[in-house]
C-alpha cells in the first residue's frame, strides 16, 4: 500500500471515529467497528471504499471460515455504518450476510452453587464483587463502574449509571451485598470507586483513577468455577446466568 492510500484511509478511518461518537454508541462498539474497518483495510491492502460488491462478498466468505460468527456480525454491522454514513451510499448486498439464529439456554446457576462460588474466592474484593454482582442481578461493567456515591444504605438501593443503553436504573440493595461494600471500602477507603485497581500500595490504590480489570475479574472468577468443580459452561463471568439465577 502507498503513502496516498495510507492517508485515504486515515481519513476515512478518523470520519467513522467521529460518527461514531457523535451517534453515543458504547466504547465496546466504537473499538468492534473500527477494528472491522481496520481489518478489510489490511486485507485487501487498499481503502476499502473502491471495493466492489464481489471482493466484499469474497472476503466475508473468507471471514465466515476463519471467525466466529459472532465477529462476522460485527464485521458487517461496522462496515455497513461506514458506507451509510461516511461515504453516504447504499450498501443493500450486506443482506445477505445473516449469522444463523441459535436460540441457547442459559446454564442456571443454583443457589448452593452460587454460595459454594462466593465461599471458594479466597480474595476480598473478588469476593465482594461476585456477591455484588450476584445479589443485583447486574452486568460485569455495570458492577465494576459501581462508586461509592451509588450506594444508598439508608433506602437500600443502588443506582446503576451506566446500564446497557447507557440507561440508568434503581436496582435493591441486599443486606449482605451492603455488609460486603462496607468492608470492602474500609480496606481501601477510595473516595469514589467501589472497585478500585488493586495495583499497588494502599495509599497508591486510594488514588487510583480506574476500577478493576475486566479481564482480571473473569480470569479470577473462571479460576473459582474450576476449582469448584462446576461442569457448567460459563463462558463469560459474572455474566447473564447471574441475572437469569437471581430472579
Amino acid at each position: 500500500m502507498n503513502q496516498a492510500d495510507s492517508e485515504r484511509f486515515n481519513h476515512f478511518y478518523q470520519e467513522q471515529q467521529k460518527t461514531l461518537k457523535l451517534q453515543g454508541l458504547s466504547k465496546s462498539t466504537i473499538n468492534s467497528y473500527s477494528r472491522a474497518l481496520r481489518r478489510v483495510y489490511s486485507h485487501f491492502g487498499c481503502c476499502p471504499d473502491i471495493l466492489t460488491p464481489s471482493q466484499l462478498q469474497d472476503y466475508f466468505m473468507a471471514l465466515v471460515e476463519s471467525h466466529s460468527w459472532s465477529t462476522v456480525k460485527a464485521d458487517r454491522l461496522g462496515l455497513q455504518h461506514f458506507w451509510k454514513f461516511v461515504l453516504k451510499k447504499n450498501w443493500q448486498w450486506v443482506d445477505i450476510v445473516k449469522p444463523p439464529q441459535v436460540k441457547t439456554i442459559p446454564d442456571i446457576l443454583t443457589p448452593s452453587e452460587i454460595n459454594r462460588l462466593i465461599s471458594a474466592t479466597r480474595k476480598l474484593r473478588y469476593r465482594v464483587f461476585l456477591l455484588t454482582t450476584y445479589s443485583m442481578g447486574l452486568r460485569l461493567g455495570e458492577a465494576l463502574a459501581l462508586q461509592v456515591g451509588d450506594i444508598d444504605s439508608e433506602r437500600r438501593l443502588v443506582h446503576i449509571r451506566r446500564g446497557k443503553g447507557h440507561k440508568a436504573r434503581l436496582v435493591p440493595l441486599p443486606d449482605l451485598a451492603l455488609i460486603g461494600m462496607r468492608e470492602l471500602w474500609k480496606r481501601h477507603r477510595h473516595p469514589y470507586l467501589l472497585f478500585p485497581n488493586p495495583t499497588g500500595s494502599i495509599e497508591t490504590i486510594r488514588k487510583a483513577t480506574s476500577h478493576m480489570d475486566r479481564g482480571g475479574v473473569q480470569q479470577a472468577m473462571k479460576t473459582v468455577v474450576a476449582e469448584c468443580g462446576i461442569k457448567k459452561s460459563l463462558h463469560t463471568l459474572p455474566s447473564p446466568q447471574f441475572r437469569h439465577s437471581s430472579s
